[in-house]
């Protein structure tokens, strides 16, 4: 039975809708990924698009117009790989010209033009719209369309990453569906729930709580992807339900494995774990600056940077990431990843020091005064919560280890576990004391203007933290015109924030994925669990039933 259809408001095309049932695939072309998430998607609309599981499925649905090649380097024009647009070129140090791939097609068939483009800088620069990568968008001063296959791109200056910041945020979306559509009204609009792309895959259905399934389409302009068929299915956030359904054949693909699943790898004959090359990731514990009740007031203990420094230098984290990333985990030494090219430069570091720690918190007037365990001063205890997403157990097992080590110190840390919608609702309030972060997605360094910067407030600077000496080093980091120069700059923003400890740096691990050995050319790049999935196949004689259409 065919399903109905989400109404589109005026001024958008109605759409087809697609069968209840697929039609069995081609002998020649068949294959099924049903990948395990802990929650599902928060909406597939690019520009809002905010979590991994979301951007991993737009990724699919929608192209850029150029991607970054496999090592993800951000600053060698020659490492970029073409999807809309089939060359560029630099005419001059303020502009680069794309030429679109004239085979582009919208899945509705309407060819993709220059205005599309043009378009998609417009939405994503709009505050009305308020897309997350609109700082990196306002890099670029404006882009024109030259005609219906060329557009150029101006910028108010030159700098690195130009190229950069031209393709990577933005997913090109489709004027003739959203042109008429007003901007305030883009976000909740039913094409978040029902996307029309011009990428690889196509939007099948998306069941609330469930899952979210793709198809792939065969006269995709830049080749016939690999896999037929590409399933999201939601676990609910149970970590344990979700390994035994990939040990057992029910899904294919688990996006994170934890440790002990990794070992149960090397036994199987089905399952091997995949990781993340390079890894875009790193984990922190953030300290809010603001009043949790009244955000117009300084947090009563986290405003106060000499605390926060010994709080940092009082955890150690290279033992919790033994603990729970096992004997190949890296400990995060700033806001940075292993795929920036920053990497590992001569910034300022925290050491792990437990007798600073305590002495520190001493100078500092906290004491034990009433003998309950638990530092005190002026009547005030050292206790304060940490919210954590219920859907990841890494970062569970972290805050319980943590809690552990503050303990000893005579600081109380509770733990409250929420789903992961309250939990982002919580972050984006400002509604905590310290939040459980996680950050992946963005090799660039300048992602860090992201976090901790004064102009991330709003987005995902959560914690409020403002330094001016920060903004400036960042802002001379982006400006820089060589590598050289750039690195000194990033090397100087990083060591002024985690001097300021505005967070407790954990982890950045190279997590795996566990993925079905039927599965050939598998590949996972460290931004996105599904930039090179198009390339996965199932070779025939491997195919379970689920690759052949098994609804």
């Amino acid at each position: 039975m065919p399903r109905i259809c989400a109404a589109l408001i005026a001024g958008v095309l109605a759409t087809a809708c697609v069968a209840e049932r697929i039609a069995p695939c081609p002998d020649d072309w068949c294959g099924t990924a049903v990948i395990a998430t802990p929650a599902e998607a928060d909406v597939l609309f690019p520009p809002s698009t905010q979590g991994d599981i979301g951007r991993s499925i737009i990724d699919l649905v929608f192209t850029r117009l150029a991607d970054l090649g496999p090592d993800l380097n951000t600053v060698d024009p020659t490492s970029f790989e073409p999807r809309l647009a089939s060359s560029w070129t630099r005419e001059d140090s303020l502009t680069i010209v794309f030429s679109l791939n004239p085979s582009a097609r919208w899945h509705d068939g309407a060819p993709v033009t220059a205005e599309d483009v043009a378009f998609t800088y417009e939405v994503y620069r709009d505050s009305l719209v308020g897309s997350p990568a609109r700082p990196r968008v306002l890099q670029i001063a404006g882009v024109d369309v030259r005609d219906p296959h060329t557009v150029a791109f101006r910028f108010p200056r030159a700098y690195l990453e130009q190229l950069f910041d031209a393709v990577y945020h933005m997913w090109i979306l489709p004027k003739h569906l959203l042109g008429a559509v007003p901007r305030g009204e883009l976000v909740s609009h039913p094409f978040g729930r029902n996307p029309i792309g011009a990428g690889p895959y196509r939007f099948v259905r998306w069941r609330a709580g469930e899952s979210v399934e793709l198809v792939a389409d065969s006269a995709y302009f830049l080749a016939r992807p690999g896999l037929r068929r590409v399933i999201w299915r939601s676990t609910g956030g149970d970590m344990s339900a979700a390994i035994t359904q990939l040990f057992s054949g029910s899904v294919d693909v688990l996006t994170y494995l934890p440790p002990e699943a990794v070992q149960r790898t090397e036994t199987s004959d089905e399952i091997r774990a995949i990781a993340y090359q390079p890894s875009t990731f790193y984990s922190y514990l953030l300290f809010n600056f603001r009043d949790p009740a009244d955000p117009t007031r300084p947090h009563p203990l986290f405003a106060d940077r000499a605390l926060r420094r010994a709080l940092a230098v009082a955890v150690d984290r290279a033992a919790a990431v033994r603990a729970v990333d096992g004997a190949d985990g890296i400990v995060a030494d700033g806001p940075v990843s292993p795929a920036m090219w920053i990497y590992g430069a001569e910034y300022e570091r925290l050491p792990y020091d437990a007798a600073r720690g305590r002495r520190e918190l001493t100078q500092l007037g906290w004491r034990d005064s009433d003998g309950d365990g638990v530092l005190d001063r002026y009547g005030r205890r050292l206790s304060f919560s940490i919210i954590v997403p219920e859907t990841s157990a890494q970062r569970r097992r972290f805050a319980q280890i943590i809690q552990e080590q503050f303990k000893s110190l005579g600081v109380e840390m509770r733990i409250t576990e929420l789903d992961f919608n309250t939990f982002l609702q919580r972050a984006e309030t400002g509604r905590f004391d310290v939040f459980y972060g996680s950050y992946g997605g963005d090799p660039s360094p300048a992602s860090i203007s992201e976090v901790w910067t004064r102009d991330a407030i709003g987005g995902f600077n959560f914690g409020s933290y403002v330094n001016p000496d920060v903004d400036h080093a960042v802002r001379t980091a982006l400006d820089a015109r060589d590598i050289e120069t750039a690195r000194g700059r990033w090397t100087d923003a990083v060591s002024l924030i985690n001097g300021d400890a505005p967070a407790i740096w954990i982890s950045c691990t190279v997590p795996k994925a566990g993925v079905h050995r039927r599965f050939e050319n598998v590949s996972i790049r460290g931004d996105n669990l599904t930039a090179t999935l198009p390339l996965w196949r199932v070779p025939t004689a491997r195919r379970l039933p689920r690759d052949r259409y098994d609804n």
